[in-house]
């Protein structure tokens, strides 16, 4: 499983840059309210595109014929998590709200960027050798 899941160091590191960058830019905005809402969109996308790349493994290992429907039952699944999260998130008069929208709509980019870059330069192979 540890070779399907070589990809996830880069978009980790995409991760902790997008933190770097923009915890600094909420907590001198908006203090630890702004600063808390960017780490929980973060972590909110890193948390399920992690577990949805281990499922992604796990089938592939196991049953390669189910990884297309489980591959997209994982992301429809993922995305309703995602827009409950927020939804609810929208219920409350919390001041971290507008950080967490912007830093899931940043970390997605951030990740499916990462993951682009490492396709573009990774050597798979198309058969089994």
């Amino acid at each position: 499983m540890k070779t399907r899941l070589t990809h996830l160091p880069a978009q980790l590191l995409a991760m902790a840059i997008v933190l770097a960058v923009t915890i600094p830019i909420a907590l001198w905005r908006d203090g630890g309210a702004g600063a808390a809402g960017d780490a929980a969109g973060v972590g909110l996308v890193t948390v399920s595109y992690v577990v949805s790349s281990l499922i992604i493994a796990w089938t592939d290992l196991r049953a390669r014929h189910m990884l297309l429907p489980v591959a997209m039952a994982t992301y429809l699944v993922k995305f309703t998590f995602i827009g409950f999260a927020m939804w609810v998130a929208l219920g409350t008069d919390w001041a971290g709200l507008p950080w967490m929208g912007v830093s899931v709509i940043v970390a997605v980019i951030a990740w499916m960027t990462a993951h682009a870059i490492w396709v573009w330069r990774a050597k798979i192979m198309y058969v089994d050798v």
